[in-house]
């Protein structure tokens, strides 16, 4: 385990953002990006997490392919949230929590785009992503 700061923790988040290729970055639209401790007990039981089990980061809202002609207005941005704790436990170097962070950041980016678990995952092999 190795900690780092909520401020480090955040700029990692950014770097991740920025780290996404221009053209997908520039098509998010509407979505909050946070960093919290870890997840809810209400996210833990919408994700059916069993009490071993917790998340990295989380996608919540309507993945950009979903969004029709009606999306807009007054609608709520999606969130995705990166977890510090979770990925501070996975990690034992400061670049791992780095490299965890940003990694995660395309994951659940991935979701918004409307990509499902198995899908992301082929694309993190792809990536050369070990999860």
């Amino acid at each position: 385990m190795f900690t780092v700061s909520l401020e480090e923790f955040e700029s990692f988040v950014r770097e991740g953002v920025e780290a996404i290729p221009a053209k997908f970055r520039s098509r998010i639209a509407n979505v909050a990006f946070l960093a919290d401790d870890e997840p809810t007990p209400e996210q833990r039981a919408e994700n059916k997490l069993s009490p071993d089990e917790t998340l990295l980061g989380l996608y919540e809202g309507i993945p950009h392919p979903a969004r029709g002609e009606g999306y807009g207005g007054m609608v709520l941005p999606d969130r995705i949230t990166i977890f510090k704790k979770p990925i501070e436990e996975e990690a034992e170097t400061h670049d791992e929590v780095r490299k965890h962070v940003i990694d995660t950041v395309w994951h659940e980016v991935a979701h918004h785009f409307g990509l499902d678990e198995e899908a992301v995952e082929r694309r993190e092999r792809e990536r050369g992503v070990v999860g």
